[in-house]
């Protein structure tokens, strides 16, 4: 049993939030599994997971949605190296802010490989790949 069932995240904007985790989601992986998208409408929503599999984070559409703020972030499992630069750089690309480069984390762990971004919401996300294989590709 995992402990979480899916995050829901509100945003301001359903078209941008949309845009920019449909790319930053797709190299890891993750894909639009679910939406409800009416412009113009309230409670938009889309939800995100594995293919064919159900939702593990869901954005909403809520006008006055605020970021959770200090201490909180949303982290996604990548991988490999290759998808966690990946999803840094779609995120630069589709209106994100860097929190952080991607490379090795050694504090966190010695096979830590992470980027950290601020969606357009000020939601902080990471992308992470902590396999032993990122240790092998370091030392190459």
């Amino acid at each position: 049993m995992h402990m979480l069932h899916h995050v829901s995240l509100g945003v301001t904007n359903i078209e941008g939030a949309v845009s920019l985790y449909d790319a930053i989601l797709a190299p890891l992986g993750y894909v639009r599994v679910w939406s409800d998208l009416r412009p113009g409408e309230p409670n938009q929503a889309v939800g995100y997971g594995l293919p064919n599999g159900g939702d593990k984070l869901a954005l909403r559409l809520r006008p006055n949605a605020v970021a959770v703020g200090e201490g909180f972030h949303l982290a996604f499992a990548a991988p490999n190296q290759k998808a966690v630069d990946a999803f840094y750089n779609a995120a630069m690309r589709h209106g994100g802010a860097d929190n952080g480069v991607p490379g090795y984390r050694p504090d966190y762990g010695p096979n830590y490989y992470a980027a950290f971004v601020i969606d357009l919401d000020g939601h902080h996300l990471e992308a992470v790949s902590n396999s032993p294989a990122n240790a092998a590709s370091q030392r190459e």
